[in-house]
């Protein structure tokens, strides 16, 4: 099954996320489910998400969806903007909105986060 594209390259969130992400040892990107995913071995972070609200879909198209261990999930589920997303959800995935108040540097440190927790040890020890 094809899924339909769900984000613009425009996007000036998009950049700045696919900046952080491409900028780690060996990752590179794809479309994953009509979203950019951004992986090594794995997935280590999409662009957008949704989630099901009352049967009806909600959809997070500017967010970042990232995996983290329990200390990092529940960190991250008290954010602002966090949400538990379809799907990745049950599986430690946690997807935070972005917008114009967005700390950036919050949001590397999460991509690394989520980054160290799907590469190799030879890429995690490469990351300064």
């Amino acid at each position: 099954m094809t899924h339909p594209r769900m984000f613009d390259d425009d996007d000036p969130l998009l950049a700045r996320v696919r900046e952080i992400a491409l900028g780690l040892p060996e990752a590179a990107e794809k479309v994953s489910h009509g979203r950019p995913a951004f992986y090594t071995r794995k997935v280590f972070a999409y662009y957008g998400g949704s989630l099901k609200v009352a049967g009806e879909w909600v959809q997070h198209p500017q967010a970042v969806v990232l995996l983290g261990d329990l200390d990092e999930q529940a960190a991250l589920r008290e954010m602002p903007g966090a949400y538990v997303p379809a799907y990745l959800g049950p599986s430690g995935w946690t997807g935070l909105d972005l917008g114009p108040d967005t700390d950036w540097d919050d949001v590397a440190d999460l991509i690394r986060g989520s980054y160290f927790a799907t590469a190799a040890p030879r890429l995690r020890g490469l990351v300064g």
